[in-house]
């Protein structure tokens, strides 16, 4: 056998050993990292949204008279003071739609579902309060009927 048809035959060789194991590793680490992609962006949308919440949080804050993490019954408030928490449950509610068309789906992961959970915990919380459930029916309008639906499931839950 010459020169040429050795080399010939370590090409033929060469090409049939990345066509049996070398395309099939690339489609695995195609796959792999195009999971790995989206986990990070569903990671940066959850750290987005949380970010969002810690400022709604530092609004709520801010308005410390309108006693919106008070244990007991809220005080009579002013017409000034109801309008405000109106806006800042507006605010609160628009945050609570978001998270739910960018994290719930019917059917999710481990990683989604504890994801969601924390969302589902902070509804909740706040479903807790009397005067937010009271004012549900005005909040919930125009918003994503899907979301209204399962935020209404929830406080029928309290």
């Amino acid at each position: 056998m010459d020169v040429l048809g050795i080399a010939r035959d370590t090409w033929e060789l060469l090409s049939f050993v990345v066509t049996v194991f070398g395309l099939p590793l690339a489609i695995c680490v195609f796959i792999y990292e195009q999971r790995r992609e989206r986990d990070n962006e569903e990671e940066n949308v959850y750290q987005l949204l949380s970010d969002n919440y810690q400022d709604f949080l530092k609004v709520a804050l801010d308005n410390a008279d309108l006693r919106l993490f008070a244990v007991d019954e809220t005080p009579a408030l002013s017409d000034e003071q109801k309008e405000r928490r109106l806006i800042i449950f507006s605010m609160l509610i628009s945050l609570f739609e978001r998270s739910y068309l960018l994290l719930y789906e019917d059917k999710m992961s481990e990683k989604q579902r504890r994801r969601w959970s924390s969302w589902e915990d902070y509804m909740a919380e706040w479903l807790d309060r009397s005067d937010f459930r009271s004012l549900l029916d005005v909040l919930l309008r125009g918003e994503d009927p899907r979301f209204a639906a399962h935020i209404q499931h929830l406080a029928k839950q309290k």
